[in-house]
């Protein structure tokens, strides 16, 4: 729970601070710019508040690690509901807007995953998880979108080492084998999902089936 909240008030303050110019700078994530990853950021926030706002009585079908479908290729852009964010994104003609409408959304979010009880469970995308399973779920989620968003941006902060490491870990577990210990914790994850190929010298060691491309 503390993850979660860690990772997503750091990301959130970093898109509170970012320039106007830095929201039109191409994100990690292809096909996108920076402002189309904050508009999707905000359906993020809002799948959570929709997630914790839908208890279930079943028992959890899904835990932290097997939340995670693998897709078979990296998203292009050009998927319809990654042009739909990309159209709703430049609707926001006044970059502040944008922002205003993360820090809202998100701040909400933020709250309601602080008073969920971590025992409960809740309904998603057909499945059935614990509170805290599916919030170990989103550390994974923001920590990726933390490195999309400064991919082109060095001067802006990257994720906490504490989120990186637990999203590393459970990366490793979604893997079934661990990362070679040279690589650091960003390394390990930009290369595991495909963001960025690993060097020659990265090759050794790769656990199987690396790429995963995360949906």
């Amino acid at each position: 729970m503390e993850l979660f909240t860690t990772a997503w008030t750091s990301l959130r303050a970093v898109v509170a601070d970012l320039a106007d110019d830095d929201l039109l700078r191409a994100s990690g994530c292809r096909g996108w710019l920076v402002r189309d990853l904050v508009c999707h950021l905000i359906i993020d926030a809002q799948d959570v508040l929709i997630a914790l706002a839908t208890p279930a009585d079943s028992e959890p079908t899904r835990n932290a690690v097997t939340y995670w479908d693998l897709a078979p290729a990296q998203p292009g852009g050009d998927d319809p509901l990654d042009a739909l964010t990309v159209r709703l994104a430049a609707a926001y003609h006044e970059p502040r807007l944008l922002k205003f409408h993360l820090d809202d959304v998100g701040s909400a979010a933020g709250r309601a995953a602080r008073l969920a009880d971590p025992r409960g469970r809740i309904s998603t995308k057909g499945e059935v998880l614990t509170v805290a399973d599916y919030l170990d779920a989103y550390v994974l989620e923001w920590t990726l979108h933390h490195l999309d968003l400064v991919a082109h941006l060095p001067h802006v902060p990257g994720p906490p080492a504490e989120t990186l490491a637990a999203s590393r870990d459970m990366l490793d577990r979604i893997v079934g084998n661990p990362f070679p210990a040279e690589f650091s914790d960003a390394d390990a994850l930009l290369v595991g999902t495909g963001r960025r190929a690993p060097s020659e010298s990265e090759l050794d060691g790769l656990p199987g089936g690396v790429p995963l491309v995360l949906g």
